[in-house]
Parts: C-alpha cells; sequence; structure tokens
C-alpha cells in the first residue's frame, strides 16, 4: 500500500467514525489542485536540462494552503498529494486557519552546484507564481531545501509581482522576516511530545535511552535536544547507515562532523544499517528519516515502548495495528512533526503584522499549541479505546470537513 492509498484509508476511518457521509470524504481523498510543472534550467556545464515539478493543494475551505517543498529524486506526484493531505491534517490538529498544500522537485541537489539550486529555485516559482501567495498558497522548506532556497524563492516571487511579499513563503533567513525558532521547530514540537508521551509511560526523559533514525534537520536537532535533557542518545542514522553505543554517543561532536545533507556515518567503519538501528534496545524511537521503515516485517522486533513519528508516514498501517496491540505508545506523525508547520504560522502572522517576536515568545507559544494538541488526541485514543493515529485524524480532519460543510460544498 502507497503513502497516498494508506492516508486515504485511515481518513475513511476517520470521517467514518465521526459519523461524516461519503461525500465528506471523497472531497477530502485527493488534493483539488495539483500543478506539474517543466522547468528548463541552464547548468553549469552549459547544457539544459528539464527538471519535472509539482504543487499540490488539499483543501483551503479552511484558508490558504500551506507546505513544504522538497528537492528529491524520489519525489511523486502520489507522494506530494499524500504530503499535501497530511498537511492539512496538521493544521486541524493544531488549529491553524490553513488547509494543506505541498510541492517537490525531482532532481537531486547533492549533485547539483549552488548557482543550479538557484536557477532551479527561481525556475520552480516562476512556474507556480500564478496559484501561490500568501493568501492563496504559502510554501516552506522541507527535505533538501532549506532557509537560503526560501530566500531566492521569496525574490523571484518579488520580483514577479513586483512588490515586497515576505508572507509569500515561511523558514526564510531571519533579515529576511523569518521567525526565531523556526529552523529547529519541527524537532522542538517533537521534543514535546516525547516529553509528554514519556509522561503518561512514566518514564524520566534523563533515564531515557533514544534511537534517532535520520539526522538531517530534524533528526539532528532532535538528537541535541535530547542530549542536552540529559537522555542518552545510543543510536543515530543517515543514508549511509547507523551508529549505536549502548553507553551513548557524542552527539556534539557528530554534529561537529556532519556535512549539509545530514551525512556523517561514512567517517566510521562499524556501521549497522538503518533497518538494524530500528531494533536496537532503547526506550524511545524516532524515525526521523524517510516513509515505510517499520512494518509488518519487523514490528514485533521494536524493542523501544514510546515510537515517536517525526518522518512522514514512517510506519505502515499494519505495523500500526501491531505495536499498539503490542501496547507500544505510537505518537503519530501528523501530531509529532507538526511543530514546523506551527512556528510557519507564526512567521507568517508576524509578516502581515510587521511585528517580529522573541524566540522565548516562540517558543513559548509553541509549548502551549503542541502541549493541548497532544492532551487532546491522547483523551480521545483513551476514550475511544483506538490507536493515537487515528485518534490524530479524527481530530485533524473535523475541523476541515465543518468549514467545507459550512461553506456548502458538501
Amino acid at each position: 500500500m502507497n503513502v497516498l492509498d494508506s492516508t486515504q484509508t485511515v481518513i475513511k476511518n476517520a470521517l467514518d467514525k465521526l459519523g461524516y457521509p461519503e461525500e465528506v470524504f471523497e472531497l477530502m481523498k485527493e488534493p483539488m489542485r495539483l500543478l506539474t510543472v517543466r522547468i528548463p534550467i541552464r547548468m553549469d556545464d552549459g547544457s539544459t536540462k528539464v527538471f519535472t515539478g509539482y504543487r499540490a493543494q488539499h483543501n483551503d475551505a479552511v484558508g490558504p494552503t500551506k507546505g513544504g517543498v522538497r528537492f528529491h529524486p524520489d519525489v511523486t506526484e502520489q507522494e506530494v498529494k499524500a504530503l499535501s493531505i497530511w498537511m492539512s491534517l496538521k493544521a486541524g490538529i493544531v488549529d491553524l486557519p490553513y488547509g494543506g498544500g505541498k510541492g517537490g522537485i525531482i532532481c537531486d541537489p547533492r549533485k547539483m552546484s549552488f548557482h543550479e539550486l538557484e536557477r532551479l529555485s527561481r525556475g520552480y516559482v516562476r512556474a507556480i507564481s500564478q496559484v501561490v501567495g500568501p493568501t492563496k498558497d504559502i510554501p516552506a522548506p522541507d527535505v533538501f531545501t532549506n532557509s537560503q532556497i526560501m530566500a531566492w524563492m521569496l525574490d523571484e516571487y518579488s520580483r514577479i509581482r513586483e512588490f515586497d511579499s515576505p508572507g509569500f513563503i515561511t523558514g526564510k533567513p531571519i533579515v529576511l522576516g523569518g521567525s526565531h525558532g523556526r529552523e529547529s521547530a519541527t524537532a522542538k514540537g517533537v521534543t514535546i511530545c516525547i516529553r509528554e508521551a514519556a509522561k503518561k509511560k512514566g518514564l524520566n526523559i534523563k533515564d531515557a535511552r533514544i534511537a534517532v533514525q535520520g539526522f538531517g534537520n530534524a533528526g539532528s536537532f532532535l538528537a541535541k535536544f535530547m542530549h542536552d535533557a540529559g537522555a542518552k542518545v545510543v543510536g543515530i542514522a543517515d543514508a549511509h547507515g547507523a551508529l549505536y553505543d549502548e553507553d551513548g554517543l557524542d552527539i556534539d561532536y557528530l554534529l561537529d562532523r556532519r556535512d549539509s545533507f545530514g551525512t556523517v556515518t561514512n567517517l566510521f567503519k562499524d556501521r549497522l544499517s538503518n533497518q538494524e538501528l530500528l531494533e536496537v534496545e532503547c526506550d524511545i524511537l524516532v524515525p526521523a528519516a524517510i516513509e515505510n521503515q517499520i512494518t509488518e516485517k519487523n514490528a514485533q522486533n521494536i524493542k523501544a515502548g514510546i515510537v515517536v513519528e517525526a518522518a512522514n508516514g514512517p510506519t505502515t498501517l499494519k505495523a500500526t495495528k501491531i505495536l499498539a496491540d503490542r501496547g507500544v505508545l505510537l505518537v503519530p506523525d501528523v501530531l509529532a512533526s507538526s511543530g514546523g508547520v506551527t512556528v510557519s504560522y507564526f512567521e507568517w502572522v508576524q509578516n502581515n503584522q510587521g511585528y517580529y517576536w522573541t524566540e522565548e515568545e516562540v517558543e513559548t507559544k509553541l509549548e502551549q499549541v503542541m502541549v493541548q494538541a497532544f492532551e487532546n488526541i491522547y483523551k480521545l485514543s483513551h476514550g475511544r479505546r483506538i490507536d493515537m493515529r487515528l485518534a490524530a485524524y479524527m481530530i485533524g480532519v473535523r475541523k476541515m470537513a465543518e468549514a467545507s460543510r459550512f461553506r456548502g460544498w458538501i
């Protein structure tokens, strides 16, 4: 089952549990718009290469759509559709005035120069400029994109529209209207969810052993936050493999040695595979890499009592049921990774107001939002005796369904 099919399955279950008729699912199961673009780019060697990009807008009943843009060789139309639906759910879970959007370009930025990436970023904005904007659809960073790429996109959009428009995009550098705390926001949100989940299990973070699969933006910040909180980070992983030490890894050393794409394990000979890391002895497991890492084949071998999904879709539906039956507390991706879109919303609000907050203000507001969202989902999960994923989808889809109903769409 691909990510879109599995997302649609849970949305159908959530809507059925809430008592909505079939036409609501028909509206929610696919994005309302999907734009496919072809972007010709002059490469450094003088040749022209044509890249394919996408922008999906799931549902704008609540407000403008919002979501990241990823640069990755494995980007597909199906993935972008699913991710836009997840963004709608995240916005509903943390009660933001957004629908979900998502974009992507099929490329490998690790094999492109700085100037080629700039030309591609600007070309993508030119291709989608008619369907995006501060009151239409607001992009943000995602896999292999960062504040520099957001800055190029902002500049290109401002040139096209002929006015300064910082609210067009989030995840920007601070000097261009970015928000304090945005770069680490996803990891901060995951950290809050880990802390709240540990409380429910009666686990002291300072006594916890944590394994983090993925050492990119979210994974590296998370490992640092957990290390600084006194937890023992026993494992980390990147695209080349995994490192494990039952006595805890030197996270500061690893962060100092990693490259701009989050790669560090290639510097070590004694490595595990990513799959082996998932099954190590630990209390808390954080999949922060890619989809479909915990499946029915390895779910029985997961030794952690808490699984917190920092990545999008790392656990299949069958694996979710196996973990739930085993009593593992699984905090789903649509909740755990919603810190990013929450602080993106804060950035958009600051841009609209022209008034900017301190990092302490941002972190305080994020804490309030994430703790409330966690409690809402945990209570519904226990009250209905359903897993946390279904509970999160029920809360996430309800606001969108009600907004669509009031508009007369269904």
